[in-house]
């Protein structure tokens, strides 16, 4: 399970998601912005900062 937290990259922001594939959290990720945060345009540099802020899921207690 892949990870990803957004008040990594947007401060105060507690949402986050999970799936078993990277491609399906980068999905849900660029949706939330652009739904929550109102970015119309998802650019590289903002992929590769939602890339680099995909870590391992860990494991639920």
């Amino acid at each position: 399970m892949k990870e990803f937290h957004c008040g990594s990259l947007v401060p105060g922001c507690e949402w986050h998601t999970r799936a078993g594939e990277e491609a399906e959290v980068m999905r849900r990720a660029v949706e939330h912005m652009r739904e929550t945060h109102g970015e119309t345009t998802i650019r590289e540099t903002m992929i590769e900062a939602i890339r680099s802020r995909i870590e391992k899921a860990r494991d639920a207690a």
